[in-house]
């Protein structure tokens, strides 16, 4: 993403967001004063992408303090306004963990809040840019020192983080060493954040892509159209099993099948130590009118449900690579987040190896 949009800021007094639902056509912004406003915003997409969500939590607590502030709320108030942030959406563990990272702070008040919320998000692009070499030289390693087709699920760039972006910083970086063929962005039913979001990114970025139904990904990638799957991440279990985007366990069952590359690209904020698999990840279930309507008409019978969950979870089996800042762990050749070859740095809870 060039330099003249944001995904989020700081302004001060609020928090400036980049309003995603208005994309590609328009871009537009809200600020978010009130903790009303941007748990609406996280909710109904405006924001998100886990690191993004991490940022936006850390900086929706210096609103909590500051509306408590204005409007004369007690600790208890206070504390269930920041609660509401945290919960806003329950699969993507970063924006808990931006809410948690900041609390130690709110008794020092909204201004030691936004400033350890701006280290995060500082710390995201560095690490986003990390992410992209490593995840880059793997691929050189893995798949060979030439231009990759690459097919990616949902939107894991700029817009997802506060910046450059994980699964897409990998094609970003990869891109700028020439070594880019092509990019399959999957549409991503039902709200097109591959078509409306990814799409948008690489076109910006001059990346050449398609964008392709959702359906058409296993497809594609059997018939031999891609050397390599770079997909982002919302938690990651301590035995690899990674939650993302729904239909990217489509994804990693073609590769598997077609014996390239599945690589994940996140922070290791998105990793969830306590977590042993990927069977306590809780999924979150969107409202069914985003399955059963077009364009606000109604596109199944009156009387026909819908499931419309927003993620599911790929075993750990067949993910080939979590590429994280710190480096890289081949996953399905045994080496996991919660393995004890992967030992805790003394000045983080980040992996050194």
């Amino acid at each position: 993403m060039t330099s003249d949009v944001r995904t989020l800021e700081w302004t001060g007094d609020g928090l400036r967001l980049l309003d995603q639902t208005a994309l590609p056509g328009r871009v537009e912004y809200l600020v978010a004063r009130d903790v009303g406003t941007l748990v609406d915003a996280i909710r109904r997409l405006a924001v998100r992408g886990a690191p993004a969500l991490g940022v936006a939590g850390a900086f929706g607590v210096a609103l909590a303090v500051l509306q408590a502030g204005r409007e004369g709320w007690d600790d208890a108030a206070r504390d269930a306004a920041i609660a509401r942030i945290r919960t806003a959406r329950p699969t993507a563990v970063n924006l808990a963990a931006g809410v948690d990272r900041v609390l130690p702070f709110a008794r020092k008040g909204a201004g030691a809040v936004a400033a350890e919320a701006q280290a995060l998000l500082e710390e995201d692009v560095r690490g986003n840019r990390a992410i992209g070499a490593h995840g880059a030289d793997w691929l050189r390693d893995r798949v060979g020192d030439r231009p990759l087709r690459v097919l990616t699920h949902c939107n894991a760039g700029a817009l997802a983080t506060a910046g450059w972006g994980t699964a897409l910083g990998v094609v970003r970086e990869l891109h700028g060493r020439g070594r880019v063929e092509i990019v399959y962005a999957d549409e991503t039913r039902p709200l097109l954040q591959g078509a409306r979001l990814t799409a948008w990114e690489l076109d910006r970025a001059g990346i050449p892509c398609v964008v392709q139904a959702d359906g058409a990904a296993p497809s594609t990638i059997l018939r031999g159209l891609v050397d390599a799957a770079i997909i982002g991440a919302d938690r990651i279990a301590a035995n690899g099993d990674t939650a993302n985007k729904i239909g990217s366990v489509g994804v990693a069952l073609a590769c598997h099948a077609a014996g390239i590359p599945l690589v994940v690209a996140a922070p290791w904020s998105t990793v969830d130590l306590a977590l042993p698999a990927g069977d306590g990840i809780p999924i979150e279930e969107r409202p069914a009118a985003e399955i059963l309507a077009w364009g606000g008409e109604r596109t199944a019978p009156e009387r026909v449900g819908a499931v419309n969950p927003a993620f599911d979870v790929t075993p750990a089996r067949l993910v080939t690579a979590l590429v994280t800042e710190t480096g890289v762990l081949e996953v399905a050749a045994g080496v996991t987040p919660g393995d004890r070859r992967v030992r805790p740095s003394r000045r983080s809870d980040r992996p050194s190896w």
